[in-house]
């Protein structure tokens, strides 16, 4: 299971290094602006997926900063969000580096945001909601990119494998 959730860490990163890549060719008014998606814009979805990573990584490890709010701005320009989401990346890698197979098949407790209750589920299947939902938003934003005429980079997971030979042995 181990092997899983460290490829899927890696393919986290690669696809936001991805997605920043081509996030930083708009122009601010583009990246700001309100294009429909559930947080509005490409820089209200990418704020919204370093937030909720760092609620999930407070919830997993018991480290790091919190946000209480999923719309919450972090950052108010690509840059800085940039330079976190990056830095965040490399906490997510190394948490889920550090896991044992026991921690893998136990359990968590943590606190729910929007509608607030105590939650105790296996740890399992919480990485794997943690992973699905970063998907599912870098989804949103590369429609945003496309959406302005550029071009959005594949995030195909078949093609991390096959850059980085994770997940294929």
């Amino acid at each position: 299971m181990k092997p899983h959730f460290s490829m899927m860490a890696g393919y986290n990163a690669w696809c936001n290094e991805r997605i920043y890549d081509v996030a930083g060719q708009l122009a601010d008014a583009d990246y700001r602006a309100d294009r429909g998606a559930f947080f509005k814009s490409v820089h209200g979805t990418l704020n919204h997926l370093l937030v909720t990573d760092r609620i999930w990584l407070k919830r997993f490890s018991g480290q790091g900063d919190a946000p209480n709010r999923l719309d919450a701005i972090l950052f108010e320009n690509l840059a800085g969000l940039r330079d976190a989401r990056q830095k965040e990346d490399e906490r997510i890698v190394a948490y889920i580096e550090s896991l044992s197979d026991a921690q893998l098949a136990g359990h968590i407790r943590y606190r729910t945001i929007t509608n607030p209750a105590e939650i105790e589920q296996p740890l399992a299947p919480a990485l794997i909601h943690f992973f699905n939902h970063q998907t599912h938003h870098r989804g949103q934003v590369h429609c945003l990119l496309t959406g302005f005429g550029l071009e959005a980079p594949s995030l195909d997971l078949i093609l991390f494998q096959r850059q980085t030979g994770l997940g294929l042995a």
